[in-house]
């Protein structure tokens, strides 16, 4: 595994400040080293930091090389598969998982207030409906939020509204969520990361991880050193290379962003004057924003598995041109995939492989969110408290023996039975 460079994304293009920690090189000891610099090695390794502890974070490319520098950059309360913890916990943890739905939003709101994070950060999201048993889901998402005394602002919209909001007449109505939001991923990452370093977590880049001692004081191996920790966590996700049992927990699945040249004023105020995320409830879904320098950005998922620019820049060009026709003769700069890592229940996997190894990964689209709050139960699991990693724990992770090796047909199967869900 060579190490790499981030992908030729629009975040890797307007990046603050490039990166560029050592390579692992000799032996070092830590109190725990994370394996990951994605954000769930970040948010994990940060706060550890802040705790008191050594921390030391391996990546094997660049600071948030995988999905949490490629995603949408959608900041969407919940998790999936919370639905699944309710059940199995019944009302006895109903307010502790209610809570976690939101508390990644409200670390990145605090992370990048008290660290002064440059990351475009903006508050505002809309759930648009295409069919009428959406509409009936935004109204029950709607009242559930009421019902629970959700502290933001939020509205079910009409068609009309939602048109006069977003320029577009494809959806029937919409859920405007001011709790919910959108940020620039990679330098969102990358300034955690600063933090981290900044109560002196260690970090080094391009040093894939070729082999770990599982003892009683766990050891990583790199090509040119070796970190001793009494804790490791794991945290590569789908781009997760180390441990044949939990390839099988995740299903690596591509999803494809592309970036248009920066936007007139006079289009702005046409499709997104309040600047809101937004994003459909489809299984293959659709979702879009303005970045902060008034590009579109639209993503969608393909049963495609290749890195092709032009292909990637037509097949989402036709999807953008369905929603905004009148974008016709805008061009189209960047274009991109990255994997993000589903499981088969949709449960997020927080936990352990032996007494002092844990891992984070499989968080099924959720990914803003999630990771931030994954880092923080991490940490509170590694430093004593197990009652929210237990949570997940006890959910044991379903696996597909041979997964990792048969990943495009899987692809392919998963995009097609999704698409006839979207249907029905």
């Amino acid at each position: 595994m060579q190490p790499q460079q981030h992908t030729a994304s629009y975040y890797a293009a307007s990046i603050n400040k490039v990166t560029d920690y050592p390579q692992l090189k000799g032996h070092q000891t830590t109190d725990i080293c994370i394996v990951g610099a994605g954000f769930s090695g970040i948010s994990a390794g940060l706060h550890l930091s802040e705790l008191g502890y050594e921390v030391t974070i391996i990546e094997a490319n660049k600071i948030g090389w995988g999905a949490s520098g490629r995603a949408g950059g959608e900041i969407i309360g919940g998790f999936s598969g919370d639905d699944v913890l309710q059940k199995k916990y019944g009302s006895q943890d109903a307010d502790l998982i209610w809570n976690m739905r939101w508390e990644g939003n409200e670390i990145i709101r605090n992370r990048v207030k008290q660290y002064a994070i440059d990351c475009d950060l903006k508050w505002g999201y809309l759930d648009v409906a295409i069919k009428k048993r959406h509409v009936d889901a935004i109204n029950s998402w709607c009242e559930d939020l009421h019902n629970h005394n959700y502290p933001h602002e939020t509205a079910v919209l009409t068609k009309d509204e939602t048109a006069d909001l977003i320029g577009t007449n494809k959806y029937i109505g919409s859920l405007l969520n001011m709790g919910n939001g959108h940020v620039h991923p990679l330098n969102l990452c990358i300034g955690e990361a600063k933090a981290a370093e900044s109560l002196g977590a260690l970090i080094h880049e391009q040093s894939p991880v070729i082999k770990i001692d599982k003892t009683s004081k766990p050891k990583i191996y790199t090509a040119h050193g070796s970190v001793s920790a009494n804790t490791l966590l794991l945290a590569g996700n789908a781009y997760h290379q180390f441990d044949k049992k939990m390839r099988n927990f995740i299903i690596p699945v591509n999803s494809f962003v592309i970036a248009t040249e920066p936007l007139t004023n006079d289009i702005i105020q046409k499709i997104n004057p309040q600047d809101l995320a937004v994003c459909d409830p489809n299984y293959i879904l659709e979702y879009f924003r303005l970045t902060g320098d008034k590009r579109l950005l639209f993503g969608t998922r393909l049963n495609y598995y290749g890195n092709d620019e032009t292909y990637i820049k037509r097949e989402l060009r036709k999807r953008m041109l369905r929603i905004y026709p009148y974008l016709n003769n805008v061009n189209i700069d960047y274009a991109w995939t990255g994997r993000i890592g589903v499981t088969i229940n949709h449960v997020p996997q927080l936990g352990k492989l032996a007494s002092n190894i844990y891992y984070s990964q499989g968080y099924s689209g959720h990914g803003v969110n999630m990771t931030h709050l994954a880092g923080k139960v991490m940490s509170e699991a590694i430093s004593g408290s197990m009652q929210r990693l237990d949570l997940f724990n006890n959910i044991r992770p379903i696996a597909i023996p041979g997964t990792h090796l048969i990943q495009r047909p899987l692809l392919s199967l998963g995009v097609m039975l999704y698409k006839i869900r979207d249907l029905l």
